[in-house]
C-alpha cells in the first residue's frame, strides 16, 4: 500500500487563486501590493528561488522591486540599501534572500526590517509573536506545511509530531505552529540520541536536515504522515538508481540534467510506509512561494485598508 501524495502544486494553486480577488481589491482601492526582494551575490540556488518568486509576483499582479548588490557587499552597505525600503510607503514586504555571503551579519540586517514589512517572518518581533501565538507574518515554509495539513483535513490535535532539524527558518517555527494546533512536539537534531527510535514514535514526521535520504524505513512508523522539507542534489548515478528503483523517468531526467533531486527521507520507504507524504520535488517547495505571496498580500491589506 502506498501513501497518499500531499500535492504542494495543487495547494499552491488554491492559495494563489484565493489571493487574486484580494489583490484586485487592493489595486482598485489604492495600489498593487509590493514586495522588495534583495539578492546579494550570485548563489545559483538563490537566483532560481528569487526568479520563481518574482515570476509569481508578476503572474498575480504584485509589484516586485529587485535589488541585486554584488557578492562583496559588506553588512553596512547592505543595511544602507535595505533601510530606505523600511520606510517606503510603496513597499509592503521586504525579503532578504538567504543565505547571505559569509562576510554579512544576517541578524544585523534583518533587525532593521520592521514586523509590518517582515514578509519572511524571520525577525525577532515576528518570532516573538509566533511564540505567543499572536498575529504576525509566519515563516513561509512552516506556514505552508500547516496550511497543507489543514487543507487535507489531517488531524493534528493530540498527535505526536517529531521534527528533525532545529533551524530558525523551518524547525523551530514548525514546532511552535504544531504546538499551537495542540500537537505534542519533539524536536530532534544532530545531538539527539536514538534518532530512529524517536522518529518511529511520530504520527507526523517533519524532516528538515539537508542530508539526502538520511531517514530510512527504520525511522518511519507505518501510517505516519511524512513531510519532507529536504531538497538535495544527487550527482551519483548509482545512488539515483538505488533510491529510485523502477523509476525510468527519474533516471532519464538524471541523464538529461546530470543531477536528480531527493529529499531528506528515503523516497521508497516514505511512499510505502506513510499514510500521507510530500514528494520531492512538488511537495513543500510550491507552498513556500504561495505563503510568501499570502504574507505580502496580508501586509498590504494592513497598510492600505486601515
Amino acid at each position: 500500500m502506498s501513501g497518499v501524495i500531499l500535492d504542494g502544486k495543487k495547494i499552491n494553486q488554491e492559495i494563489l487563486s484565493e489571493l487574486r480577488p484580494r489583490i484586485a481589491a487592493l489595486t482598485a482601492k489604492a495600489r498593487p501590493p509590493a514586495l522588495a526582494v534583495v539578492l546579494v551575490g550570485n548563489n545559483p540556488a538563490s537566483q532560481i528561488y528569487v526568479r520563481n518568486k518574482v515570476k509569481t509576483c508578476h503572474e498575480l499582479g504584485i509589484r516586485s522591486i529587485e535589488l541585486t548588490p554584488p557578492e562583496n557587499t559588506t553588512t553596512e552597505e547592505l543595511i544602507e540599501q535595505v533601510l530606505p525600503l523600511t520606510t517606503d510607503p510603496e513597499v509592503d514586504g521586504i525579503l532578504v534572500q538567504m543565505p547571505l555571503p559569509k562576510q554579512i551579519d544576517a541578524e544585523r540586517v534583518t533587525r532593521y526590517i520592521d514586523i509590518s514589512r517582515d514578509v519572511d517572518g524571520f525577525g525577532i518581533e515576528s518570532l516573538g509573536a509566533l511564540v505567543l501565538n499572536r498575529p504576525a507574518p509566519r515563516a513561509c515554509t512552516p506556514a505552508g506545511i500547516l496550511e497543507m495539513l489543514q487543507r487535507y483535513h489531517i488531524s493534528l490535535a493530540g498527535k505526536h509530531a517529531v521534527i528533525v532539524g532545529r533551524s530558525d527558518i523551518v524547525g523551530k517555527p514548525m514546532a511552535l505552529l504544531l504546538l499551537h494546533q495542540n500537537a505534542t512536539v519533539t524536536i530532534c537534531h544532530s545531538r539527539t540520541q536514538n534518532l530512529a527510535e524517536e522518529c518511529r514514535r511520530a504520527d507526523i514526521l517533519v524532516a528538515a536536515i539537508g542530508r539526502p535520504a538520511m531517514l530510512t524505513r527504520d525511522f518511519i512508523k507505518p501510517g505516519a504522515v511524512v513531510i519532507d522539507v529536504g531538497m538535495n542534489r544527487l550527482t551519483d548515478r548509482a545512488e539515483v538508481e538505488r533510491l529510485f528503483p523502477g523509476e525510468p523517468a527519474r533516471l532519464a531526467a538524471f541523464e538529461k540534467n546530470g543531477a536528480a533531486l531527493v529529499g531528506d527521507v528515503d523516497p521508497s520507504a516514505m511512499k510505502e510506509l506513510s499514510s500521507y507524504y510530500t514528494p520531492v520535488p512538488g511537495g513543500v517547495g510550491p507552498l513556500t512561494i504561495a505563503m510568501l505571496m499570502a504574507n505580502t498580500v496580508q501586509l498590504a491589506e494592513s497598510h492600505l485598508l486601515q
